[in-house]
């Protein structure tokens, strides 16, 4: 019996995933725990495995689509099956109703066949039913599916139908309609400023595709800056989508504000000896300031317990790991990479880790397990030339903190103006959690950490 292999549940806070990549097509041949398709969700990209082995007979979605969690995103033929007749059963994005059978396998009158009631009758002056995939492609192609005939069981207006309305209208284009664009096309046109109005596609229907966009990125870069600097003058507001990375981002960054009390404190470091201290540490091993950061933040959280928290119900869980993340920028928004059970482990193997998480990171290829179980972020943006900010928690972390960049500037050092290279941190913390003062010791001791070139006994192995 055919298999459906369903858009998996990873973690607590998904529900939905986007489809990125197959790895097979339909008709090819599968094994049960062999990759089918890649997944973008809670900032990560995952291999999803087949579930059974057979052949694989229909894919549901395609590429960028958003699926929601336990929703069949394609079926899977079991030997001896027929192929066709699978693929056919969800040619609408979901099995078609089966006539229910007597014993002796007659129809039964008034079960919910195509036959039991004739499209033209299941209507009755009534709106058509839409399958969930017609109603989603009419949706991206701005068709009307009151003015369609459904051709699909009790009259039903399915994906076939909506996709032959779309190309009869390719074939006699209306004055002023946009050419219907597909997802990829739509996103590569919007991050190289390509008007998509003025493309002919080449896809199914007229749709422009992202083959159509990359042929005009191409044909602007071969034409002289000067020809194409009116374009200025012609650009248009743009629509783009709020989903994937954005769209997790965007709604646990509104969450963190409203569930939580946030406040945030600051105080300048002189960290001169830091500076001296990685020069020495650079003759063994390659490090960042980064590094010494997480490690230092790392060992003030043993200090300060109630920081390396989170709020729980009614419960304040104080953590007995102490997993530091730090904020890694990507084109598409920030990700945080986790360095596991920090305290524990020498400069050396943070900076050996933290370099190979960031790598992974922006080469998506981070697994769901090395962005979770953080206790405290770290977020630098220092290396932008950002002096102070105001970090905003990683729900349910108790605290983050803000790192700036190395200013050298006149300050009084020992009774005397000297140049000095001082480094603001910014801590924003939940207030529910933890006050002001603690809160401030803990700040104060990442900071003497730093100014005396974050010198912990585990700092070189």
């Amino acid at each position: 019996m055919a298999a459906e292999v369903v858009m998996p549940k990873f973690g607590l806070t998904m529900v939905e995933g986007t489809i990125q990549r197959w790895f097979k097509n339909e008709g090819d041949a599968i094994n049960a725990g062999e990759a089918l398709f890649e997944v973008e969700t809670e900032k990560v990209l995952y291999e999803v495995e087949s579930t059974a082995g057979g052949t694989v007979a229909k894919l549901l979605y395609g590429l960028e689509a958003v699926v929601p969690v336990g929703l069949p995103v394609a079926v899977i033929a079991e030997a001896g099956e027929d192929v066709a007749e699978v693929a056919a059963r969800y040619s609408d994005g979901a099995p078609a109703p089966q006539a229910a059978t007597s014993p002796a396998g007659s129809p039964i009158p008034g079960a919910g066949s195509a036959a039991a009631a004739p499209a033209a009758a299941a209507t009755n002056g009534k709106r058509a039913p839409v399958t969930p995939a017609a109603r989603k492609l009419a949706a991206e192609h701005n068709i009307d599916t009151t003015s369609l005939t459904g051709t699909g069981p009790g009259g039903r207006i399915t994906r076939e139908d909506v996709q032959q309305a779309i190309d009869a209208a390719a074939q006699t284009p209306a004055a002023g309609k946009r050419a219907p664009v597909t997802p990829a096309a739509r996103k590569l046109a919007a991050e190289h400023n390509i008007d998509t109005t003025s493309l002919t596609g080449t896809g199914p229907g007229g749709r422009i595709t992202r083959e159509d966009v990359q042929h005009a990125i191409d044909a602007a870069a071969q034409t002289p800056a000067e020809v194409s600097a009116p374009a200025q003058e012609q650009a248009q507001d743009q629509s783009v989508p709020l989903r994937g990375m954005r769209k997790v981002i965007a709604e646990r960054m509104h969450k963190s504000l409203t569930d939580t009390a946030q406040l945030t404190i600051t105080t300048e470091v002189d960290v001169t000896q830091l500076i001296e201290r990685r020069e020495e540490v650079r003759r063994e091993f390659n490090t960042t300031y980064n590094d010494f950061i997480i490690q230092a933040c790392a060992h003030a959280l043993l200090q300060h317990p109630r920081m390396n928290a989170s709020l729980e119900g009614d419960a304040i869980q104080l953590h007995g790991a102490v997993h530091v993340g730090f904020a890694v920028a990507l084109d598409e928004g920030l990700i945080v990479p986790v360095v596991h059970d920090a305290d524990k482990k020498p400069l050396k193997t943070i900076a050996q880790e933290a370099r190979a998480l960031a790598e992974k990171a922006r080469a998506g290829q981070l697994k769901l397990e090395e962005v979770s179980g953080g206790t405290f972020t770290v977020s630098n943006l220092g290396m932008a030339g950002v002096d102070a900010f105001t970090p905003i928690l990683n729900s349910p972390q108790t605290g983050i903190l803000g790192v700036g960049r190395i200013v050298d500037k006149p300050v009084v050092y020992q009774g005397e103006i000297a140049r000095r290279s001082m480094l603001v941190l910014s801590l924003t913390f939940d207030h529910r959690v933890i006050d002001g003062a603690p809160a401030g010791a803990f700040l104060g001791s990442v900071a003497d950490l730093l100014s005396h070139g974050n010198r912990i006994a585990l700092a070189v192995d």
